[in-house]
């Protein structure tokens, strides 16, 4: 079979004008509103930090934002100066259905958690189409029913869901799918379809919704925007929208199945009469809901305001179907009167099947092509204008009262630097509508495989100036910007580089280079902060793992004293590894690098021989009587304590792998001489080093913490059913803990950890985070990639039982293959019709309407692979794209995907220049050099 080229995506339409000049034109338009600004630390400026509390849902209708903006369906330009997004009413509910709702933290039994029924259904990278569903129940919406229900269960008992509460039985729903289409990148569409799903008539108020945000309330002498109403030449209804330094824009609105469209206007302001009993006139940014919902005749306006929202009042009989427009243009461009909105709809969607269907060639199941449709639909909608300048949120805006004097010493009160205002993939719109670094890390890599420009960008932001601290860390996540997630980055740099690479033919050094640079502050940061005692190995903290482990590894620990974190020190062996890999890579075009990279080579084995050295060493973290790693508890007194809780923490190790060919890199000046030297002057060191001094397969070295025995032996833990290995991927922990719990007893205190596939049953750690059982996607994806990067090393002649117990032995890339199989079927359906990923939704899975829409959550049932955690974290749950695509451009694997592989060598300099994909970021370089053959291969199927 082929390899992917380029050629297949940027021969479409949509590839095409990604890659043009016009591209940032094209992108300046998208999905960019949050879907929960309400209950984020942005918007928090209470005394105590209680984000949650300070700003909850029932002031969100009526308060203005000061950071963003949130709705359903939301879109807006790149820094949200104008916002749409649609609202609704079913005439029974207390409150117009303006945004999303669900859980705080406190309500939910296992922490927040939307309430609500939508699905992303499919977009492109430019967003000149995108297209979304929001189920709304025809009875009044179980707003009470929600938080009293889930109130009352203890975190022992499943969530309380929409589904649960009988408000879609019986097919008693709207169907309110929203689509966008450019007919211009700044003459823009939007059309909601209603469809009634139910056996009788319904009625439905339906108000799309353009507004601005609000930032006049905050800085001195800003000038106000206006949306006015007026006609246009022939008498039409129109708005005209009026920004200081924007073009104005020209708003219309239209339906035939309503008997009119009325604009409604009110102001983005809060309402302080209702929150603070002030006796201020509005209207107010609740004027649409007071007037719907109350008949308040003087909560709107007619004529102008900074909201506005084209009011159709619907009526659908049985099974009926409605359609309304709205669309804003620029004042400025031709008044198309005649344009037809439909066929503007019905040629995007001609685009977006064409860009994908190149995508998805070699993809010969249908369902495997809805699934990794959805999976990059997800993606897309997930953009968000994230804005966040620390220090004007610690000081205070001069027309607004003066934050707690307790701010000063609170959250991120040491990132004043940190000043935020860009579009960002977010983890979850709803559950994390703000960005965390490793998090954006794994969106990077799959986002690259649709659009590698925006992959880079987004890698480039975390290292910018404004983002990354002065000392060298990365940003965690806005609740505390300090906390130290996995370092990632590098290996999303290099995996997104190479994906780049196979899509474009073109090697751009240039963004590699940037990255690196900052990433070297990065590195030293990690080496200088979290190695306590300087030996190597490493602690982290937190590190993403929330309950994995018996203690909170990001709080003064009940013992004192501090954990040396097997997944901490592998995820810096990996990082030394993947900056390793980078200078080598840059070396090709400047000779300087080979110095950078065997510094790394060096600072790998100086870990893998910390952490590898055998039981009595003092630093070592493996366990030769169980043959797997384990935290290790260094107490006050000296001593230390393995903890011998099998867990995902110990199979990390196996992510920290790299074969260094001499095939590819022998012509790099003095590397192999650098290298030789080291290795005899520290055999120590060189015995960490596979047949260092006899090659194997393709005259190369492996570098890993593990060898063979160490490996396989991990190996035979992970693929063993009755422990790791799921149907549907490997667990977070063993399951061996469900019967024989893991418990620590210290000073009379007994902590104890205890296998649970999905929901945890503990309010430690906060939240709904849970790594006791359940299936995680990054980690499986990272798993894969490994395999198949011995496995260029051993070949196929090393084989390892697959299960473990079952007899039967694969290669290593073999092996591979098949968990991402496993992977995959998440999302698939199986013999009986049915996605397990979607087993808390019976009644979807039933409805012919709805069997084809696919949640991405967080993680899934250790058991039966149901979704769990945040429903739709299609971020890092949309790696399921790579593993679906034939030769899949993530993983390194055994399948060259572009030039001929293992025929080719290498050269040791570029020979030529060649342009960089447009629709460049700020720091892009304006030209790369001529790769040289690509080494991306892939997650084969």
């Amino acid at each position: 079979m082929p390899p992917l080229r380029a050629a297949n995506l940027l021969a479409t339409l949509e590839g095409s004008r990604l890659h043009s000049a016009d591209c940032a034109h094209w992108q300046r338009w998208g999905p960019y509103l949050s879907e929960r600004q309400w209950g984020t630390v942005r918007e928090d400026y209470s005394p105590d930090g209680t984000a949650w509390d300070s700003f909850p849902h029932d002031h969100a209708r009526s308060r203005a934002y000061r950071w963003g903006e949130d709705g359903i369906a939301g879109f807006g330009d790149d820094k949200l100066s104008w916002c749409v997004s649609l609202a609704l009413w079913n005439r029974k509910d207390p409150i117009l259905k303006e945004r999303l709702f669900g859980l705080t933290n406190a309500q939910g039994n296992h922490g927040e958690d939307v309430k609500e029924l939508y699905f992303y259904v499919d977009g492109t990278p430019t967003h000149s189409y995108m297209r979304m569903l929001y189920k709304y129940p025809i009875a009044a919406f179980p707003y009470d029913d929600l938080v009293q229900e889930n109130g009352r269960r203890g975190a022992d008992m499943p969530e309380y869901e929409i589904l649960d509460t009988g408000v879609f039985d019986d097919c008693c729903y709207f169907d309110v799918q929203v689509e966008y289409a450019k007919h211009a990148p700044d003459d823009i569409l939007m059309r909601v379809t209603i469809n009634n799903r139910a056996d009788q008539a319904a009625s439905l108020d339906v108000l799309p919704q353009i507004w601005a945000r609000n930032s006049w309330s905050w800085k001195e002498n800003k000038d106000k925007p206006s949306l006015t109403a007026g006609t246009d030449h022939n008498g039409n209804a129109q708005l005209v929208g009026h920004q200081h330094g924007h073009d104005p824009i020209v708003v219309t609105a239209w339906s035939k199945d309503a008997p009119q469209v009325d604009w409604l206007f009110c102001e983005n302001d809060t309402n302080v009469k209702r929150l603070f009993n002030m006796d201020t006139p509005g209207p107010f940014k609740d004027g649409f809901n007071d007037y719907l919902v109350h008949g308040d005749e003087h909560a709107v306006r007619r004529d102008k305001g900074t909201k506005a929202g084209a009011h159709a009042s619907i009526e659908l009989g049985p099974h009926g179907r409605a359609v309304v427009y709205m669309r804003w243009r620029p004042q400025s461009s031709p008044d198309d009167v005649l344009l037809d909105a439909d066929a503007v709809f019905a040629h995007r969607i001609a685009e977006a099947d064409e860009f994908y269907g190149a995508l998805q060639h070699e993809i010969a199941d249908p369902d495997a092509r809805l699934v990794q449709r959805q999976a990059l639909a997800g993606m897309l909608w997930s953009k968000q204008y994230y804005q966040y300048d620390v220090q004007r949120w610690l000081d205070g805006d001069p027309l607004q009262p003066a934050p707690p004097a307790s701010r000063k010493k609170g959250r991120n009160t040491d990132w004043r630097h940190l000043c935020n205002a860009d579009i960002v993939s977010m983890p979850d719109k709803w559950e994390y509508p703000w960005y965390a670094s490793w998090d954006l890390a794994f969106h990077a890599a799959a986002f690259a495989l649709i659009d590698p420009a925006f992959a880079k960008r987004q890698l480039l932001l975390l290292v910018k100036d404004r983002y990354q601290h002065p000392n060298g860390q990365i940003p965690a996540y806005e609740w505390a910007l300090g906390d130290a997630n996995p370092p990632v980055h590098a290996w999303a740099a290099w995996r997104v580089y190479e994906i780049d690479r196979a899509l474009t033919g073109k090697a751009d050094r240039d963004f590699l280079e940037l990255v690196f640079h900052k990433l070297l502050l990065n590195f030293s940061w990690w080496v200088n902060r979290k190695d306590a005692d300087g030996h190597n190995i490493f602690q982290g903290g937190f590190l993403g793992l929330d309950n994995v482990g018996i203690f909170d590894r990001s709080s003064p620990l009940p013992t004192g004293g501090h954990i040396d974190q097997a997944d901490g020190t592998a995820w810096m062996a990996a990082y030394a590894l993947d900056l390793m890999r980078i200078a080598l890579e840059l070396a090709y075009a400047n000779h300087v690098f080979v110095d950078i990279g065997v510094k790394f080579f060096e600072h790998f084995l100086y870990i893998a021989e910390a952490v590898s050295c055998d039981d009595g060493c003092d630093t070592g973290l493996w366990d030769s009587e169980d043959e797997f790693f384990y935290d290790k508890l260094r107490l006050p007194d000296g001593s230390n304590v393995p903890l011998r809780l099998r867990s995902i923490v110990g199979l990390i190790p196996l992510f920290a792998v790299h074969v260094l060919e001499q095939r590819l890199h022998g012509g790099l000046p003095g590397l192999r001489e650098r290298l030789t030297w080291f290795l005899e002057h520290r055999p120590d060191l060189a015995r960490l080093v596979s047949r260092w001094n006899e090659p194997g397969k393709s005259n190369a070295l492996l570098l890993s913490l593990l060898r063979g025995h160490r490996m396989k032996a991990l190996l035979r833990r992970a693929l063993d059913e009755s422990e790791f290995l799921s149907d549907h991927g490997v667990r977070a922990l063993s399951r061996v803990h469900r019967d024989q719990p893991f418990v620590f007893n210290h000073n009379g205190d007994s902590f104890t950890v205890k296998y649970l596939p999905a929901e945890s049953d503990s309010r430690v750690f906060g939240g709904n985070s849970n790594w006791r059982g359940p299936v995680w996607m990054p980690m499986n994806y990272l798993l894969i990639e490994s395999l198949y990067e011995f496995h260029r090393y051993y070949g196929d002649d090393f084989r390892v039982e697959y299960p473990t117990g079952s007899g039967q032995k694969f290669s290593l890339s073999e092996i591979a293959d098949e968990l991402a199989r496993r992977c995959t079927t998440l999302f698939l359906k199986n013999k009986d019709g049915e996605r397990p990923v979607m087993g808390a939704y019976p009644l979807l899975q039933a409805d012919p309407h709805s069997r084809d829409l696919v949640l991405f959550h967080e993680y899934f049932h250790g058991d039966n692979g149901r979704g769990v955690g945040a429903s739709h974290q299609t971020g890092w749950s949309g790696l399921v794209a790579l593993l679906l695509q034939p030769r899949a451009m993530g993983a390194s694997g055994n399948v060259p995907l572009t030039g001929e592989g293992d025929q080719a060598p290498i050269p040791t300099a570029p020979n030529a220049q060649v342009a960089t994909p447009a629709c460049p970021t700020e720091a892009a370089p304006a030209a790369t050099p001529e790769p040289a053959p690509a080494l991306v291969t892939a997650v084969s199927k």
